[in-house]
């Protein structure tokens, strides 16, 4: 799909700087449902942009590989992402003389990573929503796209598994439209139903049927499909009734206004739509170049007093994630950060606004799944890995010249609660050391009180699985085998020191102190809480932001 042509223009003629670099990014997430194909499509993507050379999209299948983007030994057994990574690389679309910079985070799938996923998209301008063929819109791929219209983010929809039998096209989009609310505006049609995936219809600005892209399968989807593009002539003698069904389809649906409009789409009101197999590699090409020429360039982002940050300001840049643990050659803590404003380069040295110390840069990485390399310089949209950065957590701002600071990312009500201690007393400086590093990425939240003291520290999360990772990453990374006691806890309230030391003494509650010094109290169920509200209506208790929020 070719660039306008004034877009074209602009890029080949601007001046090499911070604004000709900025209009040339994409930065996008992935979300979906678990099982939807999100870590495959992430991989396909990156195979069409020959970043890779083959792909090994599916988890468990005999001879082929893991994807490029689950690293954790725990995503490949269980053939699901339960952390987020980033992949950048360079994409030129056909037609265009510009080579684009593609950032784009993988998110966990999973509803246990909510937290995670949250973060994710507080980095992006864009975001790929991935639904099942078959399934259509399922509860944890509502809950995200709830996120998106929250925070304004566009969204470009993927019907994926074409190739596999599911529902009819038209179908899913009106789920889509009722159900969410968007008005989905496909820019290609499939032609064969779902299970006899032949191809895609390519949809003209008034929505009438241009050109037919026929695939052709390759050896396990492991190398980028054979795609042949014909005339609707050509299409129909081919095709026969199949191209026909997609014809009057595209025809019923130009007839009921829905047609891409790129205003609306980056108003949140329509999603411009792809029916693609990731397995195969049909329709992924067409994805990058829908990104490329629909999906905005960075722009501003407003600090923490409200003020819009301008993408040509002075360098800032704010922290999603921390992640340690990425590669077993390498012991050190990675935190991304997405570059605001300015150019940044290796080196420099900035100001980290939280502490108000001066932090240096000296090693700054692009990052492709656990693959890294060093990066010189960098642009507002881009995601920059920094090394050993233990200052650094999610939400924390860095910036050049004068101060600007972000919102800060906010940590969800947590439902599940588990004391951790190690199992040999022995291990206690290597069990406090690992407890603070997954503190400080945000893989749980770390709550302590006088009572349980330092050595069985009480794990928050929103789902158990945050669990699973906690003790799988303690024994890997620090060799450290730990012992979970779940608790008979199920909410979490804020409160203040001023009403803790009453609720302490109430038969269910427990208080605790987050790492980050609010104080949390911890109730058996929802009863007691309303009880305890309706007998001491004067104590603070403040609820938290919830993952479905």
């Amino acid at each position: 799909m070719p660039l306008p042509a004034s877009t074209q223009g602009a890029l080949a003629s601007a001046p090499r700087g911070v604004p000709a670099e900025v209009s040339r990014r994409r930065t996008f997430a992935v979300i979906s449902h678990p099982d939807a194909g999100k870590s495959t499509i992430t991989e396909a993507l990156a195979l069409h942009a020959r970043k890779i050379a083959e792909a090994g999209a599916v988890h468990g299948k005999a001879g082929r590989k893991s994807t490029v983007s689950d690293w954790m030994e725990m995503e490949q057994a269980r053939g699901i992402s339960v952390s987020s990574t980033a992949l950048q690389f360079e994409y030129r679309a056909a037609g265009s003389d510009i080579d684009h910079v593609i950032n784009l985070v993988d998110t966990p799938g999973h509803s246990d990573f909510s937290e995670d996923t949250y973060r994710v998209l507080t980095a992006v301008d864009a975001a790929v929503m991935l639904i099942d063929a078959a399934k259509g819109l399922e509860p944890q791929t509502l809950k995200l796209f709830q996120v998106c219209r929250h925070r304004g983010i566009p969204v470009i929809t993927v019907i994926n598994k074409w190739d596999r039998p599911g529902r009819a096209p038209l179908e899913l989009l009106d789920e889509i439209d009722e159900r969410i609310g968007l008005t989905p505006t496909p820019l290609f049609l499939p032609v064969g139903i779902a299970g006899d995936f032949r191809g895609l219809l390519r949809r003209g600005p008034d929505g009438e049927a241009t050109e037919y892209l026929h695939f052709s399968r390759t050896a396990g989807g492991a190398t980028i499909a054979g795609e042949e593009t014909l005339s609707t002539e050509a299409a129909e003698a081919r095709e026969g009734e199949a191209w026909t069904t997609a014809v009057e389809e595209s025809e019923l649906l130009a007839a009921t206004g829905q047609v891409h409009d790129q205003e609306l789409f980056l108003a949140g009101q329509t999603s411009p739509v792809i029916y693609a197999s990731a397995m195969l590699n049909f329709g992924v090409r067409q994805l990058l170049e829908t990104l490329v020429a629909f999906a905005p360039a960075p722009g501003p982002r407003t600090d923490i007093t409200g003020t819009p940050r301008q993408t040509t300001d002075p360098f800032s840049a704010v922290v999603f994630k921390v992640q340690a643990g990425m590669d077993t050659a390498h012991r050190d803590r990675l935190a991304f950060m997405r570059i605001v404003s300015g150019e940044f380069e290796r080196g420099m040295v900035v100001t980290h606004a939280q502490t108000g110390r001066p932090f240096a840069t000296k090693y700054a990485l692009t990052v492709f799944g656990r693959e890294r390399a060093t990066i010189d310089t960098a642009y507002p949209g881009d995601v920059v890995g920094l090394v050993n950065a233990t200052a650094l957590a999610p939400g924390h701002t860095l910036y050049l010249d004068k101060k600007v600071e972000f919102p800060p990312i906010p940590s969800f009500a947590p439902e599940h609660f588990a004391a951790l201690r190690a199992q040999s007393a022995g291990k206690y400086k290597q069990f406090r050391k690992a407890i603070d590093q997954l503190d400080s990425e945000g893989v749980v939240q770390v709550l302590r009180n006088d009572v349980r003291g330092e050595a069985s520290p009480v794990l928050a999360a929103v789902g158990p699985m945050q669990f699973e990772v906690v003790t799988a990453r303690m024994q890997a990374e620090f060799n450290v085998e730990t012992q979970l006691d779940f608790l008979g806890y199920s909410l979490a309230r804020r409160t203040d020191a001023a009403s803790a030391a009453e609720l302490d003494r109430q038969r269910g509650v427990e208080v605790f102190t987050r790492s980050d010094g609010v104080l949390l109290a911890l109730f058996s169920d929802k009863w007691r809480l309303q009880y305890i509200q309706k007998e001491m209506p004067k104590l603070t208790l403040e609820p938290l932001v919830a993952a479905t929020d």
